[in-house]
C-alpha cells in the first residue's frame, strides 16, 4: 500500500462526501469537512457509524488504525488551506461545480490534488474557471464509498499526467482500485453500463412484466454474484466452454440483431412512471429505514468479500485478494503506536511520488 495523504480536505457532506469522509478517517486520515447544511455532522456522524461497524467486520482479529480527526470547518478556505487530498462532492451541477472548484483552486496548496465525486460531468469543462487546471481529476467512487474499492480516475484535457499518477497513488493508499478511464467521455465508464440497465429496467417495469422487487431478485440471485468475482467478459468467457470468448461471440453474437432491449428507446419519465416504480419500492422495502437497510448492505457486502478472499486456498480472488493485502496493510498499522508513521515514506508537497 501507497503512503497516506497527511490531511484531506472533504468539500461537501451528503451520501458520497459523507462515504469519503468515513474511509479516509477510518484510514487514520485527518478530514476538514466544510458543508453548509445545518445537518451535515449529524448526517456524515450516521453514516460514520454504519461505516465503523462494517470495518469492524472487515478487519477482525487484525484490528485498525488510529481513526483520522473530523474537523468541521467554518469556510472552504479553512478546509483546503493545508490539505494535500481535496474531495469535492457537491450537487451534479456545473455553475456550483465551477464555483466551488474555482474556490478550492485558489486556496488549496499549490501540489494538492483536487479530485471531483462528479459522476458523469466532464473534467475538461469543469477546470475551465481554475487558475491550476492541471490538478483536478475526476474520482468517481461507488456508494459506499467506504467499502467499494472502485474508483475512477478521469483527466481533462489540462489534467497533467502527474496528477493522475498521485491522484492513483493516494487513492490505492486507502484501500481503493483505482482504473484510468483512457479518454474523456460523459458518464466514464461504470455510469454508462448503469444507465444501460436502468433504462431497460424502466421498460421492464412500465410495461408490467415484473415488479422492482423481481427484478431485484433476478439481478442479485444470479448475474449479480458471478459479477461480484468476475467481471463482464470473464464470465462470458467461460460461457464459451473450453473453446472460450471466440465461441462464446459466435453463438450469441447474433442476437444482438434480436429485439431483446429497448436500449435505443426510453420510455416518458412522467408521474405515473415514477408512482408506479416509487410504490413497488416503499411495498418491497420500506419496513426498514435507509440507515438499516445501509447496514444491511454493508453486512453483505463485507461477507462477500470476505467469501471472496477466503477463496484458492486463503489467496483470494478479484476483490477478495484486493480485501486481504488491504486487511494486512490495516492490521500492520493498527499495531503501530499512534503517531508513528514514517513521514519519509510520505508524498510531500514538493514532488510526485515516483
Amino acid at each position: 500500500m501507497r503512503a497516506l495523504p497527511r490531511k484531506a480536505a472533504c468539500i461537501g457532506g451528503g451520501v458520497i462526501g459523507a462515504g469519503w469522509i468515513a474511509r479516509l478517517v477510518l484510514n487514520g486520515v485527518d478530514v476538514n469537512v466544510f458543508d453548509p447544511d445545518p445537518q451535515a455532522s449529524r448526517k456524515v456522524g450516521e453514516v460514520m457509524a454504519n461505516a465503523e461497524k462494517a470495518y469492524k467486520r472487515l478487519a477482525g482479529d487484525g484490528g485498525l488504525p488510529a481513526p483520522g480527526k473530523i474537523t468541521y470547518c467554518n469556510s472552504l478556505q479553512d478546509a483546503v488551506r493545508d490539505a494535500d487530498l481535496v474531495q469535492e462532492s457537491v450537487p451534479e451541477r456545473m455553475d456550483l461545480k465551477h464555483k466551488v472548484l474555482a474556490e478550492i483552486d485558489a486556496h488549496a496548496p499549490s501540489e494538492t490534488v483536487i479530485g471531483s465525486s462528479t459522476s458523469g460531468l466532464l473534467p475538461s469543462e469543469m477546470q475551465s474557471v481554475m487558475a491550476r487546471p492541471e490538478r483536478l481529476v475526476v474520482a468517481h467512487p461507488y456508494n459506499p464509498v467506504y467499502l467499494l474499492p472502485l474508483v475512477e480516475i478521469v483527466g481533462g484535457r489540462q489534467t497533467a499526467a502527474s496528477a493522475v499518477a498521485r491522484a492513483e497513488k493516494t487513492y490505492a493508499s486507502i484501500g481503493m482500485k483505482p482504473v484510468i478511464i483512457r479518454k474523456e467521455i460523459e458518464a466514464f465508464v461504470g455510469d454508462r453500463l448503469l444507465e444501460a440497465v436502468w433504462r431497460e429496467a424502466l421498460w421492464l417495469i412500465r410495461d408490467g412484466i415484473c415488479t422492482v422487487e423481481e427484478l431485484d431478485d433476478i439481478m442479485r440471485y444470479s448475474f449479480g454474484l458471478r459479477w461480484a468475482q468476475m467481471g463482464l467478459f470473464q464470465v462470458y468467457r467461460i460461457a464459451g466452454g473450453e473453446a472460450g470468448m471466440r465461441h462464446f461471440m459466435a453463438q450469441f453474437g447474433p442476437a444482438l440483431q434480436w429485439p431483446w432491449s429497448k436500449l435505443t428507446d426510453v420510455p416518458e419519465f412522467n408521474d405515473e412512471l415514477v408512482d408506479l416504480i416509487a410504490s413497488q419500492s416503499d411495498a418491497q422495502s420500506d419496513k426498514w429505514s435507509i440507515r438499516e437497510l445501509e447496514s444491511i448492505r454493508d453486512e453483505n457486502l463485507t461477507a462477500i468479500m470476505d467469501a471472496l478472499g477466503a477463496a484458492r486456498g486463503g489467496e483470494g480472488w478479484g476483490a477478495g485478494a484486493l480485501m486481504n493485502e488491504y486487511k494486512a496493510h490495516l492490521a500492520v498499522r493498527a499495531a503501530k503506536p499512534e503517531g508513528s508513521e514514517d513521514d519519509a515514506a510520505r508524498p510531500g508537497p514538493q514532488a510526485d511520488p515516483a
